[in-house]
């Protein structure tokens, strides 16, 4: 019997380009991801009233870990 994987949201993207390179991220970094979204705000690239939001997932053992690859890129991405 196949055993069912939980999925946790860790990041919610405002669009699917951030969304891939958030996924790209935690890949790089040996953590599992998928994105979840709505095919309307891809289709026609809408980003209001929560469409186009893309929700970046992976499995629940490695929420911890996903969480912290995404504090240290964003820690890199600011300004000094």
């Amino acid at each position: 019997m196949q055993q069912e994987i939980r999925l946790v949201t860790i990041y919610k993207a405002c669009g699917q380009p951030e969304a891939e390179v958030i996924k790209g991220r935690l890949m790089v970094e040996g953590i599992p991801a998928v994105l979840k979204y709505e095919s309307v705000g891809s289709v026609y690239g809408l980003t209001m009233d929560g469409l186009g939001q893309v929700d970046v997932q992976v499995p629940a053992k490695y929420e911890s870990q996903a969480r912290a690859v995404i504090a240290d890129s964003s820690e890199l991405e600011e300004p000094n």
